[in-house]
């Protein structure tokens, strides 16, 4: 049996499969197998992946009709051999050590049971803004507490660069759908379960920028689908013991992952903002009250819980200083969730 498995959904991918195998067949790892899933590609993918198998005796190819991701993703995972399952798209690069430096990891840690890699975008010249912002986001968060620091701030692992334990998913269930993204859903199971992440401060992994990426066009990568997936862990997670949520901020992001975590009967039963137009006034039906007035609401409960959600560039980490200021510890008594 192969040491590793790649994992790589295919879908009308013709015009990046050369590219893609080419960086998967320089791998240095000894002992791993490709097991290229074509969702029913209308192009010439699926041509493409049986040509490849002449040349590369490690590539498995299942051809199915089109289903989407999660199928595509779950009937791969059904096939992987190898304990370590390494997830690549059909549209991105990896260096060659790659599938080396990720086994070994986990060989070296058997407490971790994903470990991610820094990205680097490509191409340069067609970035967008936003996708440079949260490359370098996810970039910075690398340890487990880190990364579980800031889990519900957004996904913080590109999924074509993680490497995780088959049989540690297929317990969880595999890929679910929940009309969320599938990858992000996959982490917040994770976590919840008590997995350890790790992620290697070196770029493993070049993730390429398009238009039509799934997180651009999929009504699953939506903020309103987000905000979902984070109220449903958050009601089975951090705070299932809390009697009273407050929520740091009463703007859009903060309005809108009220409402999410209300829909997940969560007993939120205030919003905090600084804007004095807005104190005094109502979210949800929630009164909006002053940063002053927030530790007097906070001692009236006996096991209260804050969620900071201020989603201006920059808010996240001025909050953090605020509520760390009145010896809240994060992670205990209060979560990121913007």
């Amino acid at each position: 049996m192969p040491a590793v498995s790649v994992l790589m959904p295919c879908y009308n991918a013709a015009a990046t499969l050369e590219e893609t195998f080419a960086s998967l067949a320089a791998q240095t790892h000894p002992d791993f197998e490709i097991v290229a899933v074509d969702d029913g590609s209308r192009d010439d993918t699926l041509r493409i992946l049986r040509d490849w198998t002449e040349r590369e005796p490690r590539l498995r190819v299942l051809a199915r009709e089109h289903a989407g991701i999660i199928p595509a993703l779950n009937a791969g995972l059904e096939v992987c051999r190898g304990a370590y399952v390494a997830r690549m798209d059909a549209d991105d690069l990896c260096v060659p050590e790659r599938l080396t430096k990720q086994a070994a990891y986990l060989d070296a840690h058997p407490a971790v049971g994903l470990v991610a890699s820094w990205v680097a975008g490509f191409p340069a010249s067609a970035l967008r803004e936003g996708f440079r912002i949260y490359i370098d986001w996810l970039n910075s968060l690398v340890s487990d507490a880190e990364i579980k620091r800031e889990l519900f701030v957004e996904s913080p692992f590109a999924h074509p660069s993680v490497m995780y334990r088959r049989e540690l998913v297929q317990q969880l269930g595999g890929y679910q759908e929940h009309s969320w993204a599938e990858d992000y859903d996959l982490w917040l199971r994770m976590a919840t379960a008590g997995v350890t992440f790790a992620k290697i401060p070196e770029v493993l992994v070049e993730w390429r920028d398009h238009p039509t990426r799934l997180t651009r066009s999929d009504s699953r990568y939506s903020v309103k689908n987000f905000l979902r997936a984070k109220a449903h862990y958050l009601a089975r997670g951090p705070l299932a013991e809390s009697d009273a949520v407050i929520v740091w901020g009463a703007g859009m992001m903060g309005r809108r992952l009220g409402k999410r975590l209300l829909d997940e009967q969560v007993p939120v039963v205030a919003f905090v903002d600084i804007d004095p137009k807005k104190i005094g006034r109502t979210r949800q039906g929630k009164p909006i009250i002053s940063a002053e007035d927030f530790m007097d609401w906070w001692q009236r409960y006996p096991q209260p819980a804050l969620l900071a959600a201020v989603g201006a560039r920059g808010a996240r980490d001025l909050v953090r200083q605020q509520v760390n200021d009145l010896g809240l510890v994060e992670g205990r008594d209060w979560w990121a969730a913007a």
